[in-house]
């Protein structure tokens, strides 16, 4: 048993540290591999959250310029004509109108990215804008 080296005094020699690097060489590589396809996947949903805000923010805006076109007494056909230009693709508007106030809804349905998240429900992304009529 004298000439034999334990498990523990090993590396504290500098041949025993080489032989531990060299036992370890492959770690870093398997480790990346594991945790990339999750890396993708946390991007791929991220980026879906960032095209939903954008869609958001569409909506809105579309649903804005509807009401206020209506509200200026624009025809109804440009007044539509307006948002869709605005609007994501698909999107449904409708509009509503009193003596002295116009309101707009404006609907559009944003499907999951697809691949790892077709499991994902499409968004249902609403906005309405009211607007008070102008004197003319």
């Amino acid at each position: 048993m004298a000439g034999r080296r334990s498990a523990a005094a090993t590396p504290a020699t500098p041949a025993g540290r080489r032989r531990a690097r060299r036992s370890q060489r492959g770690a870093v590589t398997a480790e990346t591999v594991m945790v990339l396809p999750v890396l993708v996947a946390v991007t791929i949903g991220l980026c879906w959250l960032l095209a939903l805000g954008i869609d958001q923010a569409r909506v809105v805006d579309a649903a804005r310029e509807t009401a206020r076109s209506l509200a200026r007494d624009d025809p109804r056909a440009t007044a539509v004509a307006a948002g869709a230009r605005v609007a994501p693709e698909g999107a449904s508007i409708e509009a509503s109108a009193t003596d002295e106030v116009v309101t707009v809804t404006v609907t559009a349905r944003v499907d999951g990215p697809g691949g790892l998240f077709d499991w994902a429900p499409s968004v249902a992304l609403t906005a309405t804008a009211t607007a008070q009529r102008e004197q003319q």
